[in-house]
C-alpha cells in the first residue's frame, strides 16, 4: 500500500507539472523576464482609512493647486490642496454622499457610483455617473446633466444629449486638441465622443498658445527692423555729410617736382620737397 501511495503521489506531481507548463505558468521566483529601472520611489499621499474616504481616482484641477478626489463608493468628490503634508485637510467638493440623481447646487447634488471624471482647462469637471447612465458637468455655479440620464435606462443611442444613452460601465477622457470628451463605453464596446463648447477649452492659466508666441516673435522682429531703419536715417548725415560738392582734402601737399642741376627731377629731391610742404 505504501508503494502504491508513493506511485500515485509521483504521478499526481508529474501531471500537475505538465499542466502548469502547458498553461504557460511562470514561477514568481523567475525574475529573468523582469527589467527593473531604478530611480523611482512610491510614497503614500492620501490615506483613505484615516480620512474616511475611498479614493477611486484623482486628477489635478487646472489653474489651481488643488487635487480633485473621486470617492466612487461614497458618490462624492473631495478637494485637497497641494503640497500635501501630514496635517492634510480634505474637503467635500461636490455631492452629498448619498447615492441618487439630483442636479443643482454643488454641495447638495447627488451622484450614483460615478466611475470616472475629466477636467477641462476652465476647471469644469465632467462625471461618468455610471449607475445613472448619464454624463454630468460640475461648475462653480452648480451641477447639470449634459448627456443621457433622461430615460434612466441603459442603451447605446447617439444624438443630442437628451436622446443619448450609455451602458452602466463607461469612463471619460478630456481631449484638448479636439475640444471634446472621449467616452470609453465598455458595456457597449464603443468609443464615443462629445464635442464641448469652445469656451470650455480655453486655457485658464494665461499660457500663450503656439500661434500667439509666433505672432509675438514676428511683431518683435518687425519692430526691430523699423527701429533700425529709423536710427540709420537719423544718423546718416553725421556719417556721410553732404555739401553739394567734392570736399578738398584737409592737407594738400605740393607735389611739383624740383629739378636738379641736370634739369631732371630726382626721386630723393621730390620726397624731401614733399615732406617740407606737408
Amino acid at each position: 500500500m505504501a508503494a502504491l501511495r508513493s506511485f500515485l503521489s509521483l504521478a499526481l506531481f508529474l501531471t500537475s507539472s505538465q499542466l502548469l507548463l502547458l498553461s504557460g505558468y511562470v514561477s514568481p521566483a523567475s525574475s529573468d523576464r523582469v527589467l527593473l529601472e531604478d530611480g523611482y520611489t512610491v510614497t503614500t499621499m492620501i490615506d483613505g482609512h484615516k480620512l474616511g474616504v475611498n479614493p477611486h481616482s484623482v486628477l489635478p484641477m487646472y489653474g489651481s493647486s488643488d487635487l480633485i478626489v473621486l470617492d466612487s463608493v461614497g458618490s462624492a468628490f473631495y478637494s485637497v490642496s497641494l503640497p500635501i503634508s501630514e496635517d492634510i485637510v480634505i474637503e467635500r467638493w461636490s455631492g452629498d454622499g448619498v447615492p441618487g440623481y439630483s442636479d443643482g447646487d454643488m454641495a447638495s447634488a447627488q451622484f450614483n457610483r460615478p466611475r470616472s471624471f475629466a477636467v477641462d482647462f476652465k476647471g469644469n469637471v465632467y462625471v461618468a455617473d455610471t449607475l445613472n447612465h448619464a454624463i454630468r458637468k460640475i461648475t462653480r455655479s452648480g451641477v447639470k446633466t449634459i448627456a443621457g440620464g433622461y430615460s434612466q435606462k441603459t442603451g447605446h443611442a447617439d444624438g443630442p444629449g437628451q436622446n443619448a444613452s450609455f451602458s452602466s460601465d463607461f469612463e471619460l477622457s478630456f481631449i484638448p486638441e479636439s475640444c471634446s470628451l472621449l467616452i470609453s463605453d465598455h458595456g457597449n464596446q464603443l468609443v464615443r465622443q462629445i464635442l464641448l463648447k469652445k469656451e470650455d477649452c480655453g486655457k485658464n492659466n494665461g499660457s500663450p498658445s503656439v500661434m500667439g508666441t509666433v505672432s509675438i516673435w514676428a511683431l518683435g522682429l518687425c519692430l526691430s527692423g523699423f527701429l533700425g531703419l529709423a536710427i540709420g536715417i537719423a544718423v546718416r548725415p553725421y556719417i556721410f555729410p553732404q555739401t553739394g560738392r567734392l570736399q578738398q582734402p584737409l592737407f594738400q601737399c605740393d607735389m611739383e617736382p624740383l629739378h636738379n642741376q641736370s634739369g631732371e627731377a630726382s626721386t630723393e629731391t621730390l620726397l624731401r620737397h614733399q615732406k617740407r610742404s606737408c
